[in-house]
């Protein structure tokens, strides 16, 4: 793979045995030992992503998220860490950084994301839980529980 096709920040802290496909955007972020990163990824500063993880194709990784490890992450999921988004403050100026509050998301050990899903701010997705393709995850999900739907819910534990 050439690395003209990849835009990884000199602030990335990538572990050993990391595999990297074309097309990311990497910043400011840490990649755990053996995880495997699909092409048209962009995982942004601060996040921490653990050891063997699988993070698919086209998935958005927001400032605020830490995925533990053997996580696996579908094609095409985002992750959204702002409550109240807004392009302009009160006084029209344009937000920075000051401007908007991070809201942290955690994705506990061995879960799995399926595709197109999207996990909103200030959730927890418990150790071994599935979210099901396309869930738009509002509230914490209990560890080795399945969820599925707009908002996601509880359907069964997993086995």
């Amino acid at each position: 793979m050439s690395e003209s096709l990849k835009k990884i920040a000199q602030d990335v802290k990538i572990g050993k045995d990391v595999r990297i496909f074309d097309f990311v955007n990497l910043y400011g972020c840490e990649i755990g030992d053996e995880t495997k990163i699909g092409t048209f990824v962009e995982i942004q500063k601060g996040v921490k992503i653990g050891r063997r993880c699988k993070i698919q194709s086209h998935t958005f990784i927001c400032e605020g998220v830490t995925i533990e490890d053997e996580v696996f992450v579908g094609h095409g999921v985002m992750f959204i860490n702002d409550s109240d988004p807004r392009s302009v403050n009160a006084d029209g100026s344009i937000q920075g950084e000051a401007d908007w509050t991070c809201v942290p998301i955690l994705v506990k050990n061995k879960a799995s994301i399926g595709s197109n899903a999207t996990i909103l701010c200030g959730v927890t997705i418990g150790e071994g839980a599935l979210v099901g393709a396309g869930a738009v995850v509002t509230r914490d999900i209990p560890d080795n529980m399945v969820v599925a739907g707009n908002p996601a819910r509880v359907i069964k534990q997993r086995v």
